[in-house]
């Protein structure tokens, strides 16, 4: 992924059909330089055997919403980023409704872009997860 710049949400829902956000029902809600929103409805293929939200759609969820707004701060004559660490803890799930992410720059640097996110569920009010990771920006060889 090519360091690109700043994309609008629409400009960025439209790169997410045929990947898996988009088959996950992700959606950009807002992009400004260093924090994006977005949300997915939940379905019942999106569950874990237990009937309840599965983690990894979650952690989808919250990766993509850090990921997506990267490329609108990576320095220039980088040549894209990659994901090298995240860590999630679970509060709360859903079953059904949609969940919603709010992903906040907490540092943009030449080597490493870091993330936090917050995944909450819309008809409760409550934090689902906690969600942070650590970019590395790419640098042409």
């Amino acid at each position: 992924m090519a360091a690109t710049g700043f994309l609008t949400a629409d400009e960025l829902n439209a790169m997410l059909p045929g990947t898996l956000p988009g088959l996950l029902g992700i959606v950009v809600d807002t992009h400004e330089p260093g924090r994006l929103t977005s949300h997915l409805d939940v379905r019942p293929e999106l569950l874990a055997p237990n009937g309840y939200l599965h983690a990894g759609t979650v952690v989808t969820l919250a990766d993509t919403s850090c990921g997506l707004p990267t490329r609108a701060l990576l320095p220039e004559g980088s040549s894209g980023f990659t994901t090298i660490e995240l860590k999630s803890n679970h509060l709360s799930t859903a079953r059904e409704g949609r969940i919603s992410c709010a992903a906040t720059n907490v540092h943009a640097g030449r080597t490493t872009q870091v993330w936090d996110a917050v995944v909450r569920n819309d008809a409760t009010g409550k934090t689902i997860a906690l969600f942070r990771c650590t970019q590395s920006v790419l640098w042409p060889r």
